[in-house]
């Protein structure tokens, strides 16, 4: 109670002086001394400055530093407490999303809705048309997951293993296999970088995911249509044989076709309007009810109870058994906790952006940026070389949709347009070159797990860079270009 009285005292507008403005050099020295320390931690550290959590404690020092230029510039400590309370505020729905996401990524494995899709997936698969499937089976499995590095782990590695015994490329398969895992990585509601984008620009989740269907459909069309061609150009000299995966899926799940009705419900009350929550709850509560009907030999076997088995599912470290070694990363599931090392970065890059925002950092960055982009293509491009630049420089592709994230929210609404137009670009732009860059932790781990150099699989990963080029050639023409009204967001296909 005491907090409270003492945190409404303290927020009252006329609590702190007003806005602080800082020249760009001063303004850019917090977010140098950020990328200075993200450098150190990626190239100089084998395990990182401060273990695990290396990202959220540099963001959180660099928001003392920052807060040390606004002390010196006379910032009242009043206001720097206000900025990063209204952040933090900004992103509690968020924040429960990504844990209501965390849960239902652990009942769809126990209820056995992601083996499921694996498992049917599989079937289709064909020689002739093997390149086109395995994008379409990628994206669907990452859809499922909500993770790009799931998918390439489990089936991704499958994928390189039959395409080769097939005569073709590995390099080729690897490419399809990212480009339909971050398809989905991008438009699954499940994702903690959909999640994230859609937080940084205060856009609601499922508007975010709708307004990426305009660049990311044609995108992915084009991208089938890439490996059509390359499935016709180039021949296969042998069989796919999956059997070996289907029968380790078979031997601990009840496959069935009514599984499939649990993700079908979900993206339909994603699209019919239903709220995040709403719609994340009913996938879990729907995925336990399965469980019992249709794992019931799992449950009783494997678990010491039902209630351990759904606890586990939900809130923890889950672990589903198997003797195959490409299943083992798919069959396990961190729960809410698995959420917990996203959650902590939104909290920290909210804490650096409250701070920014305080001291009058962003708002000088922001000015500088609309005095030089005076177009509204200027601005996308801005954007997306800015993603494209921080995946260089920070080797992460979360600080890539984090810092132009914060930086382009206000010059998106000083032009007048939507949120979801930022929070779009971040996802075309930041999410999916990640996996371009060689040093970034994406690239690295997605070279590791596939066996493929990233130098080797770039030309082939053609979804992952044609999105930026697609989000530009959207902007340049004013295709589906979202401005804010007084009323309501309008699409506009008209100049300013």
């Amino acid at each position: 109670m005491v907090f409270l009285i003492f945190n409404r005292q303290f927020m009252k507008k006329d609590a702190f002086h007003k806005q602080a403005v800082l020249p760009l050099s001063l303004a850019l020295i917090p977010v140098v001394f950020l990328i200075a320390l993200l450098s150190v931690n990626v190239f100089f550290t084998s395990s990182g400055l401060f273990g695990a959590y290396s990202n959220q404690w540099i963001l959180l020092i660099a928001s003392l530093f920052a807060v040390s230029i606004g002390g010196w510039k006379q910032v009242s400590w009043r206001r720097v407490w206000f900025e990063v309370i209204s952040n933090l505020k900004s992103v509690r729905t968020p924040v429960f999303i990504l844990l209501m996401v965390g849960a239902l990524s652990g009942t769809w494995l126990l209820s056995g809705v992601i083996p499921t899709m694996v498992y049917y997936g599989l079937q289709f698969l064909r020689p002739s048309v093997f390149l086109p499937v395995a994008v379409v089976v990628s994206a669907l499995v990452s859809l499922a997951t909500g993770s790009s590095w799931t998918t390439s782990a489990t089936l991704g590695i499958a994928l390189v293993g039959i395409g080769t015994a097939l005569g073709i490329p590995p390099a080729m398969v690897a490419g399809a296999v990212i480009s339909g895992a971050y398809f989905g990585d991008k438009m699954s509601p499940l994702s903690d970088t959909t999640n994230l984008a859609a937080a940084l620009t205060g856009t609601d989740l499922f508007v975010h995911i709708k307004y990426m269907t305009y660049t990311t459909v044609p995108t992915f069309i084009l991208t089938l249509s890439v490996f059509v061609f390359l499935s016709i150009q180039y021949p296969v000299t042998g069989g796919t044989d999956v059997n070996p995966l289907l029968l380790a899926i078979d031997a601990i799940f009840n496959v069935s076709p009514w599984l499939l009705a649990v993700p079908l419900a979900v993206f339909l009350l994603v699209f019919t309007g239903a709220k995040p929550l709403f719609a994340l709850f009913s996938g879990v509560l729907m995925a336990l009810g399965l469980a019992l009907f249709f794992q019931r030999e799992l449950l009783v076997g494997a678990f010491e109870s039902v209630w351990q088995a759904f606890g586990m599912a939900v809130f923890s470290d889950l672990q589903i058994e198997t003797q195959h070694p490409v299943l083992k990363e798919l069959f396990a599931s961190g729960g809410m906790k698995g959420m917990l090392w996203t959650v902590f970065l939104i909290l920290a890059a909210m804490v650096f952006g409250g701070v920014m925002k305080a001291v009058g950092a962003l708002d000088s960055i922001a000015s500088s940026l609309l005095s030089t982009t005076r177009s509204v293509f200027g601005l996308f491009a801005s954007t997306v070389f800015s993603c494209l630049g921080m995946n260089l420089l920070t080797s992460d592709q979360y600080l890539a949709l984090v810092l132009p994230g914060k930086m382009f929210k206000k010059a998106y609404r000083d032009k007048g347009l939507a949120s979801e137009n930022l929070s779009r670009t971040l996802e075309d732009a930041g999410t999916l070159t990640s996996a371009l860059i060689p040093w970034n932790t994406c690239g690295a781990y997605q070279s590791s797990v596939l066996g493929v150099s990233v130098a080797d699989y770039f030309v082939y990963a053609v979804f992952n860079y044609l999105s930026s080029f697609t989000t530009l050639f959207f902007a340049a023409l004013r295709i589906k270009i979202r401005v804010r009204t007084n009323t309501a967001d309008l699409e506009s296909s008209t100049p300013d």
